[in-house]
């Protein structure tokens, strides 16, 4: 791609990436400037378009997509390009078509004195095309017509042709991928300053096949007009190809510019929300069953709520069964000293503090029961880090810290890896790693992990 310590190159300055090729992303009128100006300084520059059909060709052609990556210059050309860049989150100039740029170029190469020549389409197409544009444009000065039915063993003379004639812009119109890869094996030997493969425009310019109406060019839809006129040699480019297309660009603007992430988190967000809610209706009965139980057996309030640190460093209000006695945390400080775990996390396999029935939904996992309320409002998720204490946040140092690039979960990797018996390092390795692969299949992978997790209820106390 052109860079702009030239001025005379295409202005590059808000170049756009898409499908691995550097778009020139630029006005009509700017580009045809640069163009001209680029031959008129005898400056040499291999411009390329690329549509919809191009893209497509280039995932099956890897020559092909490596001679437009060598090109000095690719411009946009059609709606395709331009919904793909949309979905990229990412713009595009103008619609950089050649059948548009083409006059526009012309005029001002006959405003400059700098010559043409055209080469492509069957026998006498370009001649036609040459003399409509002369007649439209007075002074366009044609250096030479040449069509596009000639056998590799007349590229010799058809080249010193082109060389005789003294053009300073050279277009190509053999259709793709054959203009292409013409211009790259011939480039070094062709005395043209600016060579553009440019497709079938000829067609239009020599009244062989009429343009789609404006206002039609304006929406987007000339290729349905391209398709009525030609639709044997069009359908499968265009009804087939364009579908094909649609699925690479949703894909491209998927990949782009953090879109990813964003749909990623939209799909769990979803799969969270469905399944909380049917995993609430599920077990309607058992979550009755157990507030009647703790409700029985010391007259406490069935729910514990406790402050717990989210996504981003933000608190939320965690819900679980309450499984030990009222005054629990009032005791706590006096056990510290007996945790079973490290430092950041207190866990006693013995704690006095827990109830009768605590003892039992703890085995089991029930207590976590009531946090599908939190992921159905939006706290929490099925899967991801276990939600931190503030407590235990305030004494997080390096990689700890990165736990909490996420929303906290029902369950997690280390949940289904022996929970409590995992130390605390471990379970940061754990849900970083989560972190960096989290989706739709690893959750459920994780979901399906869990349920022999609970039965075996290694790590539950």
């Amino acid at each position: 791609m052109s860079t702009d310590t030239n001025p005379a190159r295409p202005p590059s300055r808000l170049a756009t990436s898409l499908f691995d090729f550097s778009l020139l992303n630029a006005s009509r009128a700017e580009t045809a400037d640069a163009l001209v100006n680029l031959a008129h300084q005898g400056v040499p520059l291999v411009v390329n378009f690329v549509n919809a059909h191009c893209i497509n060709l280039a995932r099956s052609h890897s020559g092909y997509a490596a001679t437009l990556r060598d090109s000095d210059t690719l411009l946009p050309d059609g709606a395709g390009v331009r919904l793909a860049a949309r979905l990229a989150g990412t713009q595009t100039g103008d619609n950089l078509n050649g059948t548009d740029l083409f006059p526009d170029v012309c005029e001002r190469a006959a405003a400059r004195g700098v010559s043409i020549f055209l080469i492509g389409g069957s026998p006498g197409v370009a001649a036609a095309a040459a003399a409509e544009m002369q007649a439209r444009i007075p002074g366009l000065l044609i250096a030479g017509t040449q069509h596009g039915y000639f056998g590799d063993t007349e590229n010799d003379a058809v080249i010193d042709t082109i060389n005789a004639s003294g053009a300073a812009i050279l277009f190509v119109g053999f259709g793709v991928p054959r203009q292409e890869l013409w211009i790259a094996r011939h480039r070094d030997r062709i005395d043209v300053p600016v060579l553009l493969g440019v497709g079938g425009l000829f067609d239009y310019y020599s009244s062989r096949i009429p343009r789609a109406p404006l206002a039609l060019r304006r929406v987007g839809g000339e290729w349905l007009w391209r398709l009525w006129q030609e639709p044997r040699r069009l359908a499968h480019r265009y009804l087939v190809g364009n579908t094909v297309f649609i699925g690479r660009a949703l894909r491209e603007g998927y990949l782009a510019h953090g879109f990813a992430a964003q749909v990623n988190a939209g799909i769990k967000r979803a799969f969270d929300a469905l399944s909380a809610a049917l995993l609430l209706t599920l077990l309607a009965p058992v979550l009755l069953a157990v507030a009647v139980a703790i409700k029985i057996e010391d007259r406490g309030p069935v729910l514990f709520r406790q402050t717990r640190i989210g996504a981003g460093g933000r608190p939320f209000m965690m819900l679980k069964f309450r499984s030990m006695h009222v005054d629990a945390e009032a005791r706590r400080a006096a056990l510290l000293a007996q945790s079973d775990r490290d430092a950041v996390c207190f866990k006693m396999r013995l704690d006095p503090r827990i109830t009768r029935v605590g003892a039992v939904i703890r085995r089991f996992s029930l207590d976590e029961l009531p946090q599908i309320l939190n992921v159905i409002r939006g706290d929490m998720s099925l899967v991801g880090p276990r939600p931190a204490l503030p407590t235990e946040v305030v004494t997080y140092n390096g990689r700890s810290w990165q736990r909490l690039g996420g929303k906290p979960g029902i369950t997690c990797i280390w949940q289904v890896s022996g929970r409590a018996e995992i130390s605390f390092d471990q379970q940061v390795e754990m849900d970083i790693s989560y972190l960096g692969m989290r989706g739709l299949i690893t959750d459920l992978g994780l979901l399906l992990r869990t349920i022999p997790a609970v039965i075996g209820g290694r790590g539950a106390y």
